[in-house]
């Protein structure tokens, strides 16, 4: 494998690619353990697929913007390192798929190139934060959330407390009330507030802790209903160095923060969370919202001549795919992209013709389209021909028609059963039977391929996963049915409920017995979740049972959507969080890292990054040697624990107190110079000794 040069203004980013290709050829030399080189890849954008011997790349794109330009470069960055396609997320990122592993850190250059990063776009980090795609020009905002959005994202990215924790963290801001980020379902939920104090108007936000979907769907408990704005990063960097320290990591299934708040309790978390405020970087962390930049208007110019070809259509678009923002005399207008997929092509078509009519900020929602704002109304049927003319002019955005779907059995490992093949059938029975639901904003169906919900059909009004069933000694797809998620509003939503399985070929039977039963028994102008609510899960599952029947199965219910060959399962390895290294070398490698980082971070005046590194490095020496004397960990603090009694009440290692007492320094200080450089010497110290014991193994060592 040949190195490359990078031409990146910033040293930090051109470190971090240099050291992936570092790692990518220490791996393929076989210097570095598969499991090791998961976890560094994933906190880098790199993810393995079903296919063997090719990644996706997902591109992190904060609150789902991209300039024009930044969307040009990732086009044509899937034409030179993918297929051509751009796949929208519903965490407002771009994934590429089949790239070669080695051609990631060119990939990667080329996007920074734009300002773009796959930084901790996977892995046990911070994920992408996302935000209502309105923020900024959301007519019922009580402020632009953007600003904030950005300087937490900046704020976390290579941050130490958030880089090796038991999980991911997802973070949401909503635009307002209506919680069209569903703040509810993220480990942390933000929706803007304001107050009067003294005549004065105070901003800051409702704070929700501790949500999450996947197979145990749990709901954000509220931590603050209103916190001033300059303490929110700090609360959020409190809570992250709580999660890193007593959160699960034996059990990647129990390991999200929703699992440590259920075991241990709201009030014992947030007394927790407390113990570390006299830690935190900063106590503070003001948001100058004043100067943001604001996003300009196009320049106006000349528009090419055009001609709608069909005028209903475009009034079904306008009604159903634009809105009047609340700066005057501008409309943004919603893109339907089906199943998030759009090509290099096309984007590429539509950048240079939506220029002179479009803000060069477009943002990815977080149902898989895109947002184009700051559109003049009588632009507004240009855009439309612009969009018609690539395939992309469909009216019913976010409508019961605008279905939601991950990958699933496309190139996703963790997939059970196909999500787009499904997807597309469902919409079709929308389209060829439904026609006037395209006005509905009501129900919305999400699809996931599995019960992990990347398609985030826990909080869907109609929902599915897939699933298998088995008939006859042969196994067929299948389709777990949920009814009645959703949101309320303000930060408190619905889970829905599990009813039934059917067969996957069903599908459409399930969509179409449970839109022509609303349509004779819902009362005038009930929603379909009161509906639901009013009949119970019993009415559901009695109402769909027929469709379960297997008696009465045929050839090709044992194929699932989109393929040819009969169904089969095979699920991967997943990799939506990084493994776990329990291997003695490598962590003490990583301790002796970790020492580095804390050195650097320390000269560099970084006080508090240095004690976090050093920090790491007292856990990760720790466990290698507890593993070593085959002692299982599955939290830093049960490290901690478990090093006193094994080691030092042992007599094998000597502290004046306690190994615990030591290490727990990092939160009884404030991250001075002196408390740093102390701090360090004697987790340098530790790791030295560490090392002696592993070689020698037999007399105490005076730590």
């Amino acid at each position: 494998m040949q190195s490359f040069r990078t031409e990146l203004e910033n040293p930090i980013v051109e470190r971090d690619i240099i050291e992936l290709e570092k790692k990518i050829r220490l791996f393929r030399e076989g210097s570095i353990t598969d499991e090791k080189f998961r976890s560094l890849r994933l906190a880098r954008g790199v993810y393995g697929q079903r296919q063997q011997g090719v990644q996706m790349v997902r591109i992190k794109l904060p609150y789902g913007k991209m300039t024009l330009q930044q969307w040009k470069r990732i086009a044509d960055i899937s034409d030179e390192y993918s297929t051509g396609n751009l796949h929208l997320t519903t965490r407002q990122d771009v994934q590429v798929h089949f790239v070669s592993l080695e051609k990631t850190p060119e990939l990667w250059a080329k996007l920074e190139q734009d300002d773009i990063t796959i930084r901790e776009a996977c892995g046990n980090t911070v994920r992408n934060i996302t935000a209502s795609d309105r923020a900024g020009i959301d007519p019922e905002e009580p402020f632009d959330i953007t600003p904030y959005a950005d300087a937490a994202f900046r704020y976390f990215l290579r941050n130490p407390v958030c880089q090796e924790m038991g999980r991911k963290i997802k973070i949401a801001f909503s635009s307002s009330d209506k919680d069209t980020a569903w703040t509810f379902m993220h480990d942390f939920g933000l929706i803007p507030k304001v107050k009067e104090v003294n005549g004065k108007t105070i901003r800051g936000f409702k704070v929700l802790v501790g949500g999450g979907l996947g197979a145990q769907p749990f709901l954000a408990k509220t931590a603050f209903e209103f916190l001033e704005e300059e303490l929110l990063i700090p609360y959020i960097e409190n809570v992250l160095r709580v999660f890193d320290r007593h959160g699960e990591r034996s059990s990647r299934h129990k390991a999200r923060m929703k699992f440590l708040i259920q075991k241990i309790g709201m009030e014992e978390f947030e007394r927790l969370v407390k113990e570390e405020y006299k830690a935190v970087k900063v106590k503070q962390v003001p948001v100058d919202a004043a100067a943001w930049p604001v996003t300009v208007p196009p320049v106006p110019g000349a528009i090419p001549a055009f001609d709608i070809k069909d005028p209903k259509k475009y009034e079904a678009w306008k009604a159903t795919n634009t809105f009047e923002q609340k700066q005057a005399g501008y409309f943004a207008a919603y893109v339907k992209v089906p199943l998030g997929n759009i090509s290099s092509t096309i984007s590429r078509q539509l950048i240079t013709a939506l220029r002179p009519a479009v803000a060069d900020d477009v943002r990815v929602t977080a149902n898989q389209g895109l947002l184009l704002k700051y559109i003049l109304p009588e632009n507004l049927p240009y855009v439309f021909n612009v969009l018609e003319a690539a395939a992309l002019g469909e009216p019913g955005f976010d409508s019961i028609a605008d279905i939601t779907a991950c990958p699933g059995t496309d190139t996703c490992n963790l997939a059970i059963s196909s999500s787009t093949g499904i997807a597309a059938a469902l919409e079709a029975v929308i389209t060829d039977e439904f026609p006037d639901l395209v006005y509905n904003k009501d129900i919305k169906i999400k699809i996931s391929g599995c019960m992990n919900s990347c398609g985030q059909h826990g909080i869907a009004s109609i929902g599915f996963h897939g699933s298998s069933l088995k008939s006859a000694g042969k196994v067929l797809p299948a389709l777990q049915v949920l009814l009645g998620g959703g949101i309320v509003g303000n930060g408190v939503g619905r889970v829905a409920d599990k009813v039934i399985k059917v067969p996957s070929r069903r599908g459409p039977d399930v969509l179409r017995t449970l839109l022509h039963d609303y349509e004779s028994n819902g009362q005038p102008a009930e929603l379909f979740n009161e509906y639901y609510d009013r009949q119970g899960e019993k009415y559901f599952y009695e109402l769909l049972k027929p469709l379960t029947d297997l008696a009465s199965l045929e050839a090709v219910d044992f194929v699932d959507w989109g393929q040819a060959e009969q169904y089969a399962t095979a699920i991967g390895v997943g990799e939506c969080a990084g493994v776990v290294i329990d291997l003695v070398a490598t962590l003490l490698l990583e301790a002796e890292e970790k020492l580095q980082w804390a050195a650097e971070a320390i000269a560099g005046g970084a006080y508090a990054d240095g004690i976090y590194h050093a920090y790491s490095s007292y856990v990760q020496g720790a466990k290698a040697l507890l593993l070593g004397a085959g002692v299982s960990c599955n939290t830093q603090t049960g490290i901690i624990n478990d090093f006193d009694k094994h080691f030092v009440e042992t007599g094998k290692f000597v502290f004046p107190e306690s190994f615990k007492t030591r290490v727990l320094q990092i939160n009884g200080n404030e991250p001075t110079e002196r408390f740093a450089e102390q701090y360090f010497q004697e987790a340098q110290t530790f790791y030295n000794e560490a090392q002696v014991f592993r070689q020698q193994s037999n007399e105490p060592v005076q730590a």
